[in-house]
């Protein structure tokens, strides 16, 4: 039994003498080391209330603060000790509970993020300078990356005056087996968080699946956001639609996306359906404006063209390494559907008695008007549903 202490001993004071030398070189040097790293990796300055280790060997990091980007609460890091051995950058777990984070966008020329610091893309972390100043591989490896209780605010000072305010809150996120090289298997990953748009108004739902793998470019993931609130959104859409001429008072809309990437090549086939829409009723005597009466036979053209409901079909082709999706994807879906309904295409015949025999008299000409979508709306299609659907749907008339 005393050998057996003794041999214990043996083993166990020399790892008790290298962990608190490690704990009191940390407690000394390790929040220096570790801010200015992050200084120069960030691009911003990066203050640390707390570092310490955690046997045997993990780290944790409170009360990060990066300087104009926005504060951790905590990190805990468990590094993969062989792979560090073998000259890879390894982790088993890192765990960041409860970031908050502020994103602006600033108005044109200047499109880049003005808060975000320049973080090192996929395409970076797989470069490093060797002693030669060639650059070399850089072999990266997350076993697990989960985020807890995240909050983003995102500011977008680029489409007007006020701006606008997009937060995403209670937001969860897990990355499984991540490699910047090539390896057996993809990346796992999930997100799921809350919109809270205005309040006393229902929260919008994100949720985020899929595989990647980082090195040959690939991916598959879906995409949800449930209620959205159109309303909220009007300055990305207000130099096309006037809500307050269209009688516009709410608009609740639901958006999912399959999205296939393939050799940096990306493909996202969106749906986007208007799940609930509240007009203003007209005030006695009140007379309805043009842009009401085109909003009118937009929502009707919709409704026939696609079984009652408001929908909206589009594929977006972007890249993996630098993903882009805009408004500006949505409208030119919308004036593609416009202009299948004005060449008759996407009608059932027994559609075409579902129209109604006027179109609007007095308010449509065609496919200009209509994907302006309630801007102007300047004059009339025939009386009967023939002469509608072939006038105003196959051909544009000239202006008078």
């Amino acid at each position: 039994m005393k050998r057996f202490v003794k041999i214990l001993t043996i083993i166990i004071l020399p790892l008790a003498i290298i962990f608190i030398s490690a704990y009191l070189y940390l407690a000394l040097q390790g929040k220096p080391i570790a801010e200015s790293n992050l200084t120069k990796l960030l691009g911003t300055k990066v203050k640390i209330d707390y570092l310490g280790l955690i046997p045997p060997c993990n780290l944790i990091i409170k009360d990060i603060r990066i300087e104009g980007f926005g504060k951790i609460e905590s990190i805990f890091i468990s590094p993969s000790i062989p792979y560090f051995a073998f000259g890879s950058i390894a982790f088993n777990k890192i765990v960041i509970n409860n970031p908050e984070f502020e994103i602006e966008r600033t108005p044109p020329p200047v499109s880049q993020f003005k808060k975000l610091p320049v973080l090192p893309s996929m395409d970076m972390l797989r470069k490093r300078p060797s002693k030669s100043g060639e650059k070399g591989p850089l072999n990266l490896i997350l076993k697990r990356l989960v985020i807890k209780g995240a909050k983003v605010n995102f500011i977008d000072q680029a489409v007007g005056p006020n701006g606008v305010k997009i937060t995403l809150k209670d937001v969860n996120f897990e990355l499984t087996n991540f490699y910047t090289f090539r390896a057996p298997g993809v990346a796992n990953f999930k997100l799921s968080g809350k919109i809270p748009w205005r309040e006393g108004k229902i929260q919008g739902r994100i949720a985020l699946n899929g595989w990647l793998n980082a090195e040959t470019k690939d991916m598959l993931a879906t995409l949800k956001i449930e209620d959205i609130d159109g309303i909220y959104l009007y300055p990305y859409y207000s130099k096309w639609v006037n809500l307050e001429k269209a009688r516009i008072e709410s608009a609740a809309l639901n958006f999912s996306s399959n999205i296939h990437g393939f050799n940096n090549e990306v493909a996202a086939q969106c749906h986007l359906e208007l799940t609930n829409i509240v007009r203003r009723p007209l005030k006695e005597g009140e007379s309805e404006e043009k842009a009401s009466k085109v909003t009118n036979a937009v929502l009707d053209i919709f409704r026939t063209m696609d079984q009652g409901k408001i929908v909206l079909d589009f594929t977006v082709k972007t890249k993996m390494n630098k993903p882009e999706f805009g408004f500006g994807d949505i409208r030119m879906a919308f004036e593609d559907k416009i202009t299948q309904a004005r060449n008759g295409r996407g009608f059932k015949p027994e559609s075409v008695f579902i129209l109604p025999a006027k179109l609007l008299e007095g308010g449509v000409r065609g496919a200009t008007d209509l994907t302006k979508s309630v801007i102007d709306g300047t004059f009339a299609v025939g009386n009967e549903i023939k002469k509608a659907v072939e006038d105003a749907f196959k051909k544009e008339p000239s202006k008078k």
